[in-house]
């Protein structure tokens, strides 16, 4: 998993500053608050949209008995990013992203950063 910064993991430990860790797919997501009859209150994730599948990824020949969770830990670091990579692909189950072998998917590049000309 890439490495965060102190303050990144100070303000993640503080109750009600992000309800989700920054590496969640839920964390830009808005926070609805239902109010019960009896006056309590609910919070919970409004609904997340997909970002447009015009993101620049790598492809990736999908081999037999790889999985989303495996590709999440193999090209972006940490298990948990598998959601990246469904993102990046037009799949509503995730299972299906490794369900067929030989299947091309998209590879979302590690942190977000474009391609660019490669300096040497």
């Amino acid at each position: 998993m890439a490495e965060t910064e102190p303050y990144e993991s100070a303000l993640d430990s503080i109750p009600g500053a992000h309800p989700y860790p920054r590496t969640s797919r839920y964390h830009d997501a808005e926070i609805g608050v239902h109010r019960r009859a009896d006056g309590t209150e609910v919070r919970y994730a409004k609904r997340r949209l997909l970002p447009p599948l015009d993101e620049e990824t790598d492809p990736h020949i999908v081999g037999a008995g790889e999985r989303p969770d495996l590709l999440g830990q193999r090209f972006l670091g940490d298990p948990g990013q598998w959601w990246r990579i469904a993102d990046a692909n037009p799949v509503l189950d995730p299972r299906e992203l490794t369900d067929e072998p030989g299947r091309v998917i998209g590879i979302p590049l590690a942190g977000g950063f474009p391609r660019g000309e490669r300096r040497v």
